[in-house]
């Protein structure tokens, strides 16, 4: 729903000790903006902090403007929550926060609190999500799947909350150590479930396991596996 939202998450995803798209994660260095790398968008994060502008980014990287401008957006509220601090962060500070991606934990850091401490605050002036359906027919016919994610760039709910369910986390991406054996015990999990006649739920962000099959779930949240958005669904769900 909204590239700078999508593109945060994505890198919480892929690594589970980045906060998103952390201008201080990597140092500026034009040699490195210039070779693609699995870390040159850290390298992109420091430079838009350091003043380089998109054209000048665009020489360097060749990556579209469109894309360099929605990187900008996020360090340059980066720098706008980093001049607040947590009791000055109004409503509408932490709602457009969130639209960009920003996670509590990033919010967190920026304005020197706690992710608990942002998570209350946030709970409690109403910035809350909404679960929305993937749409795999690109809005050709009203999407009817149970892929779900969660999103601060809606005003409403695409499903409803009225059966019970038990919820099952995923192993979320394949490390050294961690592949498809700790997916097995998700799958079987949810088969000994469904056995018991429960309707389940699924948290897990990688495609190529099998928990993330459309039929081995009653609900798929294709989300990344944190205590923000465990608690989130859970919240919402009331498994």
């Amino acid at each position: 729903r909204k590239f700078e939202e999508a593109f945060q998450k994505a890198l919480r995803m892929v690594d589970e000790n980045v906060t998103g798209f952390d201008p201080y994660f990597r140092k500026v260095d034009d040699e490195d903006l210039k070779e693609p790398t699995d870390k040159r968008m850290f390298v992109v994060a420091a430079a838009l902090r350091e003043g380089y502008t998109v054209d000048k980014l665009y020489n360097l990287t060749k990556i579209d403007r469109w894309f360099l401008q929605k990187m900008k957006n996020i360090v340059d509220y980066t720098t706008v929550l980093e001049s607040k601090d947590q009791h000055s962060c109004t409503h509408d500070d932490i709602r457009q926060a969130k639209q960009l991606g920003f996670s509590d934990k990033q919010i967190a850091v920026s304005v020197k609190s706690t992710e608990l401490a942002v998570r209350t605050q946030r709970e409690e002036s109403g910035v809350l999500p909404y679960v929305k359906r993937i749409d795999t027919v690109a809005a050709e016919w009203p999407a009817t799947t149970n892929y779900l994610y969660v999103t601060y760039n809606a005003t409403s709910h695409d499903i409803e909350f009225k059966e019970e369910h038990t919820m099952v986390l995923g192993s979320g991406v394949y490390r050294i150590g961690s592949s498809v054996e700790f997916d097995w015990c998700a799958v079987g999990c949810l088969r000994e479930l469904r056995k018991l006649n429960r309707k389940t739920i699924m948290i897990n962000y990688n495609p190529e396991t099998v928990s993330t099959d459309y039929d081995m779930s009653d609900r798929l949240y294709f989300e990344e596996i944190s205590f923000e958005m465990v608690m989130d669904i859970y919240n919402l769900e009331n498994p």
